[in-house]
């Protein structure tokens, strides 16, 4: 039997598949079709691609620090360099650093040599005779102890019958995000890498092809709303796609020079559970009893950075 299952294989998911299997035997389960949760990598075609979730890490903690230089050091990362532009005024200019050919290349290096099931959500879990029975499409697996690294909403909703009330009575109230992607059929050459935006509608917009990931006579865009704008519209956002999806688009050319009988690709995307910016009173959760412990960012905050931290804290309590 396999000692861990961790479902999951976001930047907490993969961290923490990653520290265990330095000793015990780990699999990991997602529903998505490759790693690295919201630091996916969208293709558009091609070596052309668009980072749709995480955009960037500007590492605080000391100890996050010395990991991401070393996965710059490894060449799994590098600066984002150029000219980002914050048009509401805030100070700051902390290094920013991407994956080499996606933000997923955190996630695709630490799991690289671990046993992953894609296309896989799990329906059922089930603990029994000190053991865990996972489901998944119509499968049973079985593991000595499960790790959970999903969104609250999607923790309680899977697992509440194994949570004790330290879980079920924290205040987590995770925020939307919606991005729009966008191909326009001119390379434009602005000398800007990002834009954080004065809008009631969009907070920010990343030029891809600022990122020297690919050369192109195209230019590619990344467009994220803000959390009013959001919220308001990511339960329709599937249903009436094309209508949001020009509102978005719409708004971004009022505020920059683009034309858009320019453009010749658009898709958005719908983070239901992107980010918690309240954080809580714990980092992680592990449960002795059922063998069953929980790290994501919303312990903490609403960045790569807390997610790392998350299952470096899990770490801790599991040993």
């Amino acid at each position: 039997m396999i000692d861990f299952c961790v479902l999951g294989s976001g930047i907490a998911g993969s961290t923490i598949a990653n520290l265990l299997s330095k000793k015990y035997t780990v699999e990991i389960f997602d529903k998505a079709r490759g790693p690295g949760g919201r630091s996916s990598n969208r293709r558009y075609k091609k070596n052309l691609s668009f980072d749709h979730g995480v955009q960037y890490i500007s590492p605080k903690n000391k100890l996050f620090k010395k990991f991401v230089l070393n996965l710059k050091k490894k060449n799994v990362l590098k600066i984002w360099g150029g000219n980002h532009i914050d048009l509401n005024l805030k100070s700051g200019n902390s290094s920013k650093y991407i994956g080499k050919k996606g933000n997923n290349d955190i996630a695709k290096f630490l799991i690289k040599n671990i046993k992953k099931n894609f296309n896989s959500p799990i329906t059922k879990i089930n603990f029994t005779n000190n053991y865990w029975e996972i489901t998944s499409n119509d499968k049973i697996y079985y593991f000595g102890n499960l790790i959970i690294t999903c969104p609250y909403p999607q923790l309680i909703a899977i697992s509440k019958n194994y949570l004790n009330n330290i879980i079920k009575k924290l205040k987590i109230k995770m925020s939307p995000n919606i991005t729009t992607m966008i191909v326009f059929k001119k390379n434009y050459n602005i000398p800007i890498s990002s834009i954080k935006f004065q809008s009631n509608i969009i907070a920010w917009a990343a030029n891809e092809n600022s990122k020297e990931r690919f050369k192109s006579k195209e230019s590619l865009w990344t467009i994220q709303t803000n959390e009013k704008f959001s919220k308001k519209y990511i339960n329709s956002l599937k249903k009436n796609k094309k209508k949001i999806s020009n509102i978005i688009i719409n708004e971004f050319l009022k505020l920059t020079s683009f034309n858009k009988k320019d453009i010749i690709f658009y898709n958005s995307h719908g983070w239901k559970y992107s980010y918690n910016l309240s954080g809580s009173p714990i980092k992680s959760y592990w449960n002795k009893k059922f063998k069953m412990g929980i790290c994501a960012d919303w312990f903490i905050g609403s960045k790569v950075e807390s997610s790392w931290l998350s299952a470096n804290d899990l770490l801790k309590k599991i040993k």
